[in-house]
Parts: C-alpha cells; sequence; structure tokens
C-alpha cells in the first residue's frame, strides 16, 4: 500500500511541476520575460556539473 501512495505522491508532484511551468510561460507572454529569467531557464536546462568546491 505504502508503494502506491509514493506512486501516486511522485505523480503529483509532476503534475505540479507542469502546471507551475504552464503558469510561468503564460505570465512571460503576458509581461515579458526579464533577462534574469532567461538566465535562470538558461541554467536550469544546463546538464549539471559540480563545483570545483563540491568535488572535494
Amino acid at each position: 500500500m505504502p508503494s502506491s501512495r509514493n506512486h501516486q505522491g511522485a505523480h503529483g508532484i509532476g503534475q505540479a511541476e507542469e502546471q507551475l511551468n504552464n503558469q510561468m510561460e503564460a505570465a512571460a507572454e503576458i509581461q515579458g520575460e526579464s533577462e534574469l529569467d532567461r538566465n535562470i531557464e538558461q541554467a536550469a536546462r544546463q546538464p549539471y556539473k559540480a563545483s570545483e568546491e563540491e568535488a572535494e
């Protein structure tokens, strides 16, 4: 039974994330996207690269 709940929770998180992305895109269309927003979106789409500090 708990695995069913965990699966349902993971699915809910995916739905929430999709909804937030849709809202973010709609807001950008309505009010324009700031340079900071574009930078954050670009960084979020980049593959993760550990910094030198993390490697230690």
